[in-house]
């Protein structure tokens, strides 16, 4: 149906100051860009009796219209190799062309009118969704192009891949994230043998690795909700994380085949489960959560049972003051944190060793609130117990984020 378009005199008016300007039917149209629903801007050009001068000479936007189909192919040309099934575009503009469009726009009078750069993105991205078939303007684009025209070039954004799961960690001597070197920093050293790392792997090594390989990406960033001591096991469903492929050439991804084997090297170590794709909220999600952990310690020391029990008992009964670590404090900010310990109970007790279960408040150095830390922790258990404790295990048993 054809759109109906009955122009006011006031349009006449500003069409008439047109004349003579030099101005293509693209950029005549767009004084009117807010008139005429469905058409295109050479149509509002042609509906007013506008007659578009010849693209390259335009004063508004130097030809940038014309040499559509020639940008199309730059960024066909930028994104060579990847694989990209939706897309922005966006557009750099010389500032003194930017502000002769306000000039312009002053001097005919429009109130109604359309920018170059918003008309410019907007064909475009025709141009490109009738050349690649992929569909353009859409929400978690793959790509972004962006058409730098005082340059001539097509600068390209290859937005990450991101994927949710959660991991389980059995060995006692990984680190959740690559720990560069404290000597070199990343760089190779005598000290890490030449690796720029303190550990040789960590579980954002082991569970990327396939994934790095099946997209071609060029690196990864982990996001972790929370993580557990090098020493300490993660169990029960696992700790959420999310995983960032970092400019990928292959989008298209088997994750839950890729998830069921990680390979060799992760074999007894690390395994993932419901790993799904997920989106770059996701990593605010997961970074900001604050949920509570369930712990399993085992404990050293000359404390009774029925001292023990007691000790657990008012453990719970109100707030710990926890100031920041020493093994940390190279890392944190020193200042003292209220903590809470929401449950405790005794599992088994033998030969001065017990076993504790604990569920805490986010955030409570359960090491810390056992032995105390030289009295940074208060009241610590072994404050409450009367005897000095030592942590001999600690094992992450579950996170109690809404998913679990």
């Amino acid at each position: 149906m054809e759109t109906t378009f009955d122009p006011t005199d006031a349009l006449r008016t500003v069409a008439a100051r047109c004349a003579g300007r030099g101005l293509c039917a693209e950029c005549a149209g767009r004084l009117f860009g807010r008139f005429g629903h469905g058409l295109t801007n050479p149509e509002r050009a042609s509906r007013l009796g506008i007659a578009g001068a010849a693209g390259a000479g335009c004063p508004a936007c130097g030809g940038a219209f014309d040499r559509l189909d020639v940008w199309a192919e730059r960024c066909e040309r930028a994104a060579d190799g990847l694989e990209w099934h939706r897309f922005t575009c966006g557009s750099r503009w010389d500032p003194e062309r930017l502000a002769a469009e306000e000039t312009l726009w002053h001097e005919v009078g429009t109130e109604w009118g359309e920018s170059v750069r918003s008309a410019f993105n907007r064909e475009l991205g025709k141009r490109l969704e009738a050349r690649s078939g992929a569909a353009g303007g859409a929400d978690r684009a793959d790509v972004v192009f962006l058409a730098d025209l005082p340059v001539g070039r097509v600068d390209l954004t290859v937005l990450p891949v991101y994927l949710q799961g959660r991991y389980r960690k059995w060995d006692r001597t990984l680190p959740q994230t690559r720990w560069p070197c404290r000597r070199c920093h990343g760089r190779g050293c005598a000290t890490c043998g030449g690796s720029g790392k303190t550990y040789p792997t960590s579980v954002e090594e082991l569970v990327a690795a396939p994934f790095l390989r099946a997209s071609g990406a060029e690196g990864t960033r982990f996001h972790g909700m929370g993580r557990e001591d090098i020493d300490a096991r993660m169990l029960g469903r696992g700790r959420p994380f999310v995983l960032e492929l970092v400019r990928p050439r292959r989008r298209s991804l088997d994750v839950v085949a890729l998830a069921a084997d990680l390979g060799p090297d992760a074999a007894g170590r690390v395994d993932v489960v419901d790993v799904a794709p997920a989106q770059a909220s996701d990593v605010v999600r997961v970074k900001e959560a604050a949920p509570e952990k369930s712990y399993r310690v085992g404990v050293s020391g000359a404390a009774a049972v029925a001292k023990v029990n007691e000790a657990l008992g008012l453990a719970t009964a109100r707030p710990i003051a926890q100031r920041t670590p020493r093994r940390v404090a190279h890392r944190r900010s020193d200042r003292v944190r209220p903590r809470r310990i929401v449950a405790a109970r005794l599992v088994e007790a033998a030969d001065g060793r017990f076993t504790i279960d604990v569920r805490t408040e986010a955030g409570t150095y359960v090491k810390e609130w056992v032995e105390g830390d030289d009295g940074r922790t208060e009241p610590s258990l072994a404050a409450l117990v009367g005897t000095p404790l030592k942590v001999e295990y600690l094992d992450v048993l579950e996170i109690h984020d809404p998913e679990a």
